[in-house]
């Protein structure tokens, strides 16, 4: 499953940087995410609730940032195991690019799930797939956007 989209945020570029870089901002901004702890510049690890469809799961798994092109880019990936429903893996390549005092982040993600989760069924899983990393960057560009303004 891919998709993507853009999100103008009303920060600078080095701003909006910073805050993809926070592991605090980024776990506020996760739906569902109880905890995400920063290993090192490019590792973390995360804890997740999310309900697809009729099931509830938790996954636990690793987040690694790699491609980094400070301020302009980067490639957030992870893996999560959610124990007997399966697991979910994904990525995402996130580009900014300034306009004036503005930020437009633009985002290609790829997800996949495995195990009974996946007997859900596709469009299910896709539409909640696309609803979660619409609000992960809708909550972001709030949130930063906010604090720029401040």
């Amino acid at each position: 499953m891919d998709m993507k989209g853009s999100e103008t945020i009303n920060a600078p570029i080095d701003v909006v940087w910073a805050a993809l870089n926070d592991p605090e901002i980024l776990r506020q901004c996760i739906p569902g995410c109880e905890e995400l702890q920063k290993l090192s510049d490019t590792e973390m690890t995360a804890v997740v609730v999310l309900k697809i469809g009729p099931v509830k799961a938790r996954f636990e798994g690793a987040v690694q940032l790699s491609n980094l092109n400070p301020p302009n880019s980067y490639t957030i990936s992870g893996e999560g195991k959610g124990g007997v429903v399966g697991f979910a893996k994904g990525g995402a390549d996130v580009s900014l690019e300034a306009q004036g005092s503005e930020t437009v982040l633009t985002y290609v993600v790829k997800a996949d799930v495995g195990g009974k989760i996946a007997q859900l069924g596709a469009r299910l899983i896709d539409s909640t797939a696309k609803k979660l990393a619409g609000q992960f960057f809708s909550s972001f560009g709030e949130k930063v956007g906010a604090g720029a303004a401040v």
